[in-house]
């Protein structure tokens, strides 16, 4: 382990500084974890230290172990695969902790005067903004939607490289070049179907995600795949307030006002897959529902653009599924 001692008054290049005295200011109890795919860097506010530790289970088993029983709030940067280990670690442990987007990282550093970008530095203003901000701590994992999780991002990738060779298939002319991306399109749509029939039964395997199937089901426009991407991909669903959950998928309309003008209102960030997948279903749902079609019609009427008038809907779908959840109860 690279074990580096860093003191809170040392130079601005060590960390930001966020106070009108210029001074960083932390109360003990407040981790920042920067994550890369070979280590990890942390800086621990109770004792105002930076070190690196190795991205592995042996250096954060030790880790947590020296952890373990102080009263600790651990925050980093949500790194997808790269973080996976940490999180169980910690969730094992019984320790708290919450995962940040990185982009609201780097906005929080750059609102606090720190331009610099370095691990350490990272770790140190991810320390501060666990402080400033009191981020909700993050639920324990699942098991059963992590491995719903891994099977949905692989059917994803399958997708995304059979919409790549179609685009190719209409571009050749070549009948040897042809033959090939024929066979291999044939291959993907077998191993696409493949990762479904995996979804289905990861889904089947657990009681509380077949149950959370069948009630998202229920709701018009909602097939395997909007289901399964709400799955898992959208942990949150019925614990959440309509306004935060629609937030958290960037399904929420945010004022763009300044002075006089009166902007736009505009959906930004979220959970892209999701909103992707919500927009197929607001598509079949305007067409299968007498309700959600009214909603749609409405909006045309008024004058609205055919798109964000399915966004519209894509927004009233996850707030409806979020209350289906929540509520235990099958649409109607």
């Amino acid at each position: 382990m690279d074990y580096q001692p860093e003191q809170l008054h040392e130079a601005d290049r060590n960390g930001p500084r966020i106070t009108g005295t210029g001074t960083m200011i932390i109360t003990p109890g407040f981790i920042g974890i920067d994550i890369s795919k070979h280590h990890l860097d942390l800086f621990d506010s109770g004792c105002g230290r930076s070190e690196r530790v190795a991205n592995g289970s042996e250096a954060i088993a030790a880790l947590v172990e020296r952890l373990r029983g102080r009263d600790v709030f651990v925050l980093f940067e949500a790194t997808g695969r790269y973080d996976a280990a940490l999180r169980r670690a910690l969730a094992a442990a019984a320790i708290r902790f919450a995962r940040v987007n990185p982009a609201r990282a780097r906005d929080f550093a750059r609102a606090t005067g720190v331009l610099a970008k370095t691990d350490r530095i990272d770790a140190r203003v991810l320390a501060a903004m666990a402080q400033s901000l009191a981020p909700a701590p993050a639920q324990q994992d699942c098991p059963e939607r992590e491995a719903l999780l891994a099977a949905h991002r692989r059917r994803d990738q399958l997708v995304q490289q059979r919409q790549q060779e179609r685009a190719r298939r209409s571009e050749c002319a070549d009948p040897d070049l042809l033959a090939d991306i024929e066979a291999h399109l044939d291959w993907l749509d077998r191993r696409i179907a493949a990762w479904d029939a995996v979804i289905r039964d990861r889904i089947a395997a657990s009681h509380r995600l077949q149950r959370h199937a069948r009630l998202l089901r229920s709701i018009p426009g909602f097939g395997p795949v909007a289901t399964a991407t709400l799955l898992a991909l959208m942990p949150e669903l019925g614990e959440l307030a309509p306004g935060k959950i629609a937030a958290l998928a960037g399904l929420a309309p945010f004022n763009v006002d300044s002075g006089q003008s009166r902007g736009t209102r505009r959906i930004k960030a979220g959970r892209k897959r999701v909103r992707d997948a919500l927009y197929m279903a607001a598509l079949a749902a305007g067409r299968a529902n007498p309700r959600f079609h009214t909603f749609y019609r409405r909006l045309r009427d008024a004058g609205k653009p055919a798109k964000l008038a399915l966004i519209a809907l894509a927004r009233k779908l996850l707030i409806v599924a979020n209350a289906v959840l929540r509520t235990q109860t099958q649409f109607r």
